[in-house]
């Protein structure tokens, strides 16, 4: 489920300085990213840049990109937050994310044609300077079926109260979250 980024102050401040958040990006390497943990879902091409893990902030990261970092700050509820690059030709496979209690926003930083993401029933493409919002729970997945990277902001936020419709049943926690918080303590510690 999409839901309307108007409603969300933090999205307008960050459409507004998109191209600033753009250049920081241009100013980092391709060896600065790496590999999102989950690769069963995707095989290659899916790199982050992160700047938040778990509300734990990866300063060396956060360090190399001043005004992003800036910007992140004035997301309410913040839990994680980076820069997601999918390569050309990459497709994530459908799955659904965690934990509950969360929503999931991406910002459109580079964005070439043919690259889109699917939430239960609905498919949006992205576009520069525009927020996604979404629940990360709901199935989903996205490709880029262009011949250039895509790039957004990625970030997680607790959702508003009363927002999201309470779970049916628990996630089994062991399930899924294990490697993930593995790569975020990594990531941390390297900073």
């Amino acid at each position: 489920m999409f839901y309307d980024a108007a409603n969300f102050e933090f999205a307008t401040r960050l459409e507004a300085s998109w191209q600033v958040i753009r250049e920081e990006l241009n100013g980092l390497r391709d060896k600065d990213f790496i590999p999102w943990p989950e690769k069963y879902l995707y095989g290659k091409g899916w790199d982050t840049f992160g700047f938040y893990a778990f509300g734990l902030k990866v300063t060396g990261n956060c360090k190399l990109c001043p005004q992003t970092t800036r910007l992140l700050a004035e997301v309410p509820d913040l839990v994680s937050a980076g820069f997601s690059s999918l390569a050309s030709g990459t497709h994530i496979a459908p799955h659904t994310g965690y934990p509950d209690g969360v929503l999931r926003c991406h910002l459109g930083l580079i964005v070439p044609e043919d690259c889109a993401i699917r939430v239960g029933t609905e498919t949006r493409s992205w576009t520069e300077g525009q927020c996604l919002v979404f629940d990360d729970t709901m199935e989903h997945e996205a490709w880029n079926r262009s011949d250039r990277t895509r790039v957004v902001l990625l970030i997680d936020f607790k959702a508003p109260a009363g927002l999201l419709p309470v779970p049916e049943a628990e996630p089994n926690p062991e399930q899924k979250t294990t490697s993930f918080l593995n790569f975020f303590k990594n990531l941390v510690r390297k900073s």
